[in-house]
């Protein structure tokens, strides 16, 4: 069991005077003490904006269940017609519970196909639901789960999502298995799905089950978004189906069925822009839960010392893989695609670091450490974080544990008796990245964040010639602890002796961000050190690190303020669940060669 040790003190200054930097975080781990990365290392806006997928991914850990669980999916109604309208049904016995997945595939005009989420029409709309399924319930369904924002969901509904069939891919591959031809290899490098999902909602809205419903009364979902990648997991299941249905409606005396193989290698599509973004800010209780369970990983792996022949060829062949995946990604920004080629140019070198006894050699005596040592100074940060996930895939006793400690309960503390001092000196000492920030300088608070009535989205605005920055986001968490450090210091020349609750009399404004400093001193992830009004920001780190999580690969940016991406792509289909098989070889996933 992993414990804290030092994650909170009464002070900052209790834990200076004990010798503890109270930037770190240390807890005991099987009766030893890990000391974790400083946050100022593990939430820089930059270093975020490498993280890559890896075992503790949503995507990957609910695959692992799946199989681990033996779930059995089983389709119980499947009535399309010959343009692939109509609807399926299917169910999923998980240990003694019952999940049914509906999804509604209606006509759509081309010019009607939109990704945006204020689009009010779609090829493809779904729902996951728990329990058993009267046929009430399904007429319910087919009432509301199309209409998406406009419908109303009950609690026994768990996810609500939306997908739309890909220009790019859907209908050339229906026309190659008609014409008995396997999808073309060449084009699903480039794009890698038949749809591509536009949201995916779950977490009470619209009636749905809450969390707290969830995670008490459906272990099979018990930890977070596991319900919401189901649901893009069937998907991908059903968008293969449909094309196998189409291209035998149009040649029934030569279609085929899509090879397993390819299959496999069919993810999903999605579309994300900025909306993603404010959930790292609302949720920082979450987020540094599971940035604790990645280093608690990591400082793991990092403390083995069996750094020996074979863990370093598996080492070198996973490099290789990642090389050949990173190829098959095509992007059209040209940041990212430079960001690739020194990814793949890295990793080049690191294999021939890695064929040379001398240097396997010196690993072998000084360990994992002594790698992230000569990755850091040769590499950078995306190299180092790339080992990182990597070197997990080697010890996986180590890691997947860990996966199970992904919820958390997100309330944040109010201590009204501590002195006004020591929360000045908690701001002094775990705030100092936002406290050094020039706020006058028109550069460091240029953007703002804002809801467009219009896209119904985030945006970011900018001060100087955009109207609405009255009506900003409460995104500034830097510029938030600023305007809080400046009034106590004013607040304490007045009243040296007073308590936190005296401040809040006088300056109830401040309640928010004094819960969240008091709750966060202890936990060291929960905040991104970035400004995120600086004019240079770029939006897509925050939406790589949260995509990470997800587990999402393919990553490309459309723009500074939206990126495409592939989901499961690679992963174990439907078939591979009753087989006994390893759910963790599609990392990094590279096309099929048949």
């Amino acid at each position: 069991m992993t414990t804290p040790i030092t994650d909170h003190y009464t002070s900052a200054q209790d834990a200076i005077g004990q010798g503890v930097d109270p930037t770190l975080s240390t807890v005991i781990d099987g009766g030893c003490a890990l000391t974790l990365r400083p946050a100022v290392v593990v939430m820089d806006l930059e270093r975020l904006g490498t993280m890559q997928p890896s075992r503790l991914s949503f995507m990957r850990t609910l695959v692992r269940r799946m199989v681990q669980e033996a779930w059995r999916i089983t389709e119980t109604r499947f009535a399309l017609d010959d343009e692939g309208h109509g609807e399926a049904v299917y169910c999923l016995k998980a240990g003694s519970e019952s999940y049914q997945f509906v999804v509604f595939s209606r006509p759509l005009e081309d010019a009607l196909r939109n990704d945006r989420v204020i689009s009010n029409q779609w090829d493809l709309t779904m729902a996951l639901v728990r329990g058993d399924l009267s046929d009430a319930q399904l007429e319910q369904l087919r009432i509301n789960v199309p209409l998406q924002e406009a419908g109303r969901m009950d609690d026994n509904v768990l996810v609500l999502s939306r997908a739309n069939r890909s220009f790019r891919s859907f209908d050339a591959v229906v026309a190659r298995l008609a014409a008995g031809l396997q999808p073309d290899i060449e084009r699903l490098k480039v794009v890698g799905y038949l749809c591509r999902t536009t949201a995916v909602y779950g977490s009470g809205k619209f009636g749905m089950a809450g969390w707290h419903v969830v995670k008490t009364n459906c272990r099979s979902f018990r930890t977070p978004f596991s319900g919401e990648m189901f649901t893009c997991y069937m998907l991908r299941h059903f968008s293969c189906l449909q094309v196998e249905h189409l291209a035998h409606v149009q040649s029934p005396g030569t279609a085929v069925t899509i090879a397993p193989e390819i299959k496999r290698y069919i993810g999903i599509g999605n579309a994300t822009g900025l909306g993603m973004a404010p959930f790292l800010i609302k949720h920082p209780v979450l987020i540094s839960h599971w940035m604790t369970q990645r280093e608690i990983a990591l400082a793991r792996v990092l403390n083995q010392t069996d750094c020996d022949a074979p863990k370093l060829n598996s080492l070198q062949s996973m490099l290789g893989q990642v090389m050949q995946h990173l190829r098959e990604t095509t992007v059209d920004a040209a940041y990212q695609n430079s960001r690739n080629q020194s990814l793949i140019a890295a990793c080049l070198d690191l294999v021939a670091k890695l064929s040379e006894p001398a240097f396997c050699a010196g690993l072998t005596g000084a360990g994992w450490k002594a790698l992230q040592t000569f990755i850091v100074a040769r590499y950078g940060r995306a190299m180092e974080e790339l080992v990182h996930v990597l070197l997990f895939e080697l010890y996986p006793h180590l890691v997947d544990p860990l996966e199970e400690a992904m919820a958390a309960d997100e309330s944040l503390d109010l201590d009204s008796g501590m002195t006004l001092v020591e929360l000045l000196v908690l701001l002094e000492t775990h705030y100092d990245w936002a406290l050094n920030i020039d706020f006058e300088d028109p550069n460091h608070h240029a953007l703002f964040w804002y809801r467009s009535e219009e896209k119904m989205e985030p945006r970011l605005g900018d001060r100087a010639c955009d109207a609405g920055a009255e009506r900003e986001m409460p995104m500034l968490i830097a510029l938030g602890v600023r305007q809080c450090f400046d009034a106590m210091q004013q607040f304490l020349a007045k009243e040296p002796d007073s308590l936190v609750i005296d401040f809040l009399i006088g300056h109830p404004d401040q309640l928010a961000t004094v819960r969240r400093v008091q709750t966060l001193c202890g936990l060291p992830y929960g905040d991104i050190r970035g400004n995120l009004s600086d004019r240079n920001l770029e939006p897509m780190h925050l939406l790589r690190a949260k995509l990470s999580f997800f587990g999402v690969g393919k990553f490309d940016p459309k723009s500074k303020l939206w990126v495409r991406n592939t989901m499961f792509q690679g992963a174990p289909i439907i078939e591979d669940l009753s087989h006994d098989l390893n759910p963790d070889h599609w990392y990094f996933p590279t096309a099929p060669v048949l």
